[in-house]
């Protein structure tokens, strides 16, 4: 007996010791806690938390289930200049034009009203001064469904205007927010077959992004059928201009935030967070095709949903399940990291909306790393359109901030032991139960 006891102890021992070190150098975790405390503190106490870079850089973090979802800005010296995290989820962020250190933001958070049957979900668009703190909210609408048919992206055209990707009816749409009247709008379905893409009508194209081009036309991301398209507003989709296709994983696997980069800066090329497989690359136009010219990844990332090309060619990049922010040079370096939990998105202001004001990876000589598109395994096996990498990505997204796959193992041994050795306890001991009325126990 005494010998089973030592082996079983030793097992759960090791395994809470696996869990217990997991938790506490997690250093996604410790940023969180730390972000927040440093933004608590008054202005001159503050330290530099991460290393410095220029300008100010604003992170909207994702989180899951209202578990650390955050909005930061770190200012050029490396120290928390704004935190919030009263929201369950952000998402897109843009600097606000005519402004230094305004910024316009969509947020998310869990709703259950008397008028909503069900769970809900209010997306909101709001505008927060960073020097003052000051926020406005600018626009909102309750989705009648459960978080993940929420709004990813909202683009301003104009004063009272803005650009909406609805996730919950897969269209894009122009509203006036001053009367709250949709003044154009545009469905995946009037292109696409419904037997395509996720799950029709729950998560079905997973419209995530959109932009308004220079010359009128908008750029949205079809997330499920894996492509970026091109939308004359008079005349609707540019088949000729679709990059990408449902299931041709090799090019995108349900990619996040595109960017376009127009001719004047050495396009026309799109810039994509290639989220699934674990990249971010880059398409060139040319003689009416996409030609990829640019890819980076590392043997860390995992699931980036952001990549903004600077005016120097550096490119910022959210890494959402490796927990970090960084910037790689036009040699492909990392010179700027930070680690953060479930970033989405992130803005390094006075340099342009996303990759506005940044060069085309041909234009800027751009070294790539890492895969490239031959180098894509191709995924065969799949169960209700559920592949490998896919289900990983997703068990890595719903876990805590400070457990990975390991940790799952230890704590699956951990409680198979503990269940074994109560078993063991049982059968070896005078107890008995009796399921008779009063219940005896002997």
């Amino acid at each position: 007996m005494r010998r089973h006891r030592v082996a079983f102890a030793l097992v759960v021992v090791l395994c809470a010791s696996t869990l217990g070190y997991s938790y506490g150098s997690s250093p996604a975790n410790a940023a969180v806690s730390t972000y927040q405390q440093q933004a608590e503190l008054p202005e001159d106490e503050r330290a530099s938390v991460v290393p410095p870079r220029e300008n100010v850089t604003v992170v909207a973090g994702h989180g899951m289930k209202g578990e650390s979802a955050a909005l930061v800005a770190f200012g050029p010296d490396g120290k928390v200049l704004y935190h919030n995290d009263s929201y369950h989820g952000y998402f897109d962020v843009d600097p606000v034009k005519g402004t230094e250190m305004t910024v316009e933001y969509v947020a998310e958070y869990d709703y259950d009203g008397d008028d909503c049957n069900g769970k809900c979900t209010v997306s909101v668009v709001e505008r927060l001064n960073l020097t003052t703190g000051e926020i406005e909210r600018v626009y909102s609408r309750v989705i009648p469904q459960d978080r993940g048919a929420n709004w990813h992206d909202v683009d301003r055209l104009g004063e009272d205007r803005l650009l909406v990707g609805a996730i919950n009816t897969d269209e894009a749409y122009v509203v006036n927010t001053t009367t709250g009247t949709t003044t154009w709008e545009w469905s995946t379905k009037q292109s696409y077959p419904i037997s395509g893409g996720g799950p029709y009508p729950e998560d079905w194209a997973h419209l995530n992004d959109v932009e308004r081009l220079h010359d009128g036309r908008i750029m949205t991301s079809l997330r499920n059928q894996d492509s970026v398209v091109f939308i004359d507003p008079e005349t609707g989709m540019q088949d000729n201009w679709t990059l990408g296709a449902d299931g041709a994983h090799s090019v995108l696997y349900e990619q996040h935030n595109p960017d376009y980069i127009p001719a004047s800066e050495g396009g026309p090329s799109v810039l994509v967070a290639d989220s699934l497989n674990d990249r971010v690359i880059e398409y060139q136009r040319k003689n009416g095709k996409w030609a990829q010219t640019w890819v980076w990844s590392d043997d860390e990332m995992k699931w980036p949903r952001d990549a903004d090309r600077l005016p120097n060619g550096n490119t910022l990049i959210a890494d959402t399940n490796a927990h970090r922010v960084l910037e790689v040079n036009e040699q492909g370096e990392v010179v700027w990291s930070v680690n953060f939990y479930a970033p989405y998105e992130l803005e390094r202001l006075g340099t342009g909306d996303e990759s506005a004001g940044g060069p085309s990876a041909a234009k800027a000589d751009l070294q790539s790393r890492g895969i490239e598109e031959a180098d894509v395994k191709k995924e065969t096996t799949a169960v209700a359109g559920f592949t490998p990498r896919k289900i990983t990505n997703s068990v890595a997204f719903v876990l805590p901030v400070w457990m990975g796959f390991t940790d799952i193992g230890a704590a699956l041994i951990l409680v198979l032991t503990v269940l074994a050795w109560a078993a063991v306890e049982y059968r070896n001991s005078s107890l008995s139960v009796s399921f008779r009325w009063p219940i005896r126990l002997q």
